[in-house]
């Protein structure tokens, strides 16, 4: 009986790093992502996000997911699950404090039949900026 408990432990321990083996990089959602940060450079990544602070937030299908926060776009590729990223998802996010951290997970919601579709477990958020040209 304890063996089988260990083995059952090892293959969901296993599980995650499968996972993450299998996901492939989305070109669609690679090409929009990339149309978003147009002109924006990245910065140093970010653990967590003070919400109050956050103005909007825009999937990217099976890529990540952007926070708007003013002028500054803060991009989140999910750790694990970003594959299953639709732009047409409601995300559920449950916050226990007043940030959203890479520690955090989100539910995603059909939009259509508000049934739960699955979760992506966020990393850390990288910061963008527009380019400041010199204006001499």
């Amino acid at each position: 009986m304890r063996k089988l408990f260990a083995a059952a432990v090892l293959a969901l321990v296993a599980l995650p790093g499968a996972a993450m083996a299998d996901e492939k990089v989305n070109a669609k959602g690679e090409t929009e992502l990339a149309k978003m940060l147009e002109g924006r450079v990245a910065g140093k990544p970010v653990k967590c996000l003070p919400t109050h602070a956050m103005d909007n937030s825009t999937i990217v299908d099976g890529t990540a997911i952007v926070y708007r926060s003013g002028a500054k776009l803060f991009v989140n590729r999910p750790r694990s699950g970003a594959e299953q990223l639709d732009d047409d998802d409601i995300l559920l996010t449950k916050l226990y404090g007043s940030q959203l951290c890479s520690v955090d997970k989100v539910d995603l919601i059909d939009r259509s039949s508000r049934m739960w579709r699955g979760f992506v477990l966020l990393n850390e958020f990288v910061p963008y900026e527009r380019v400041k040209s010199d204006a001499r």
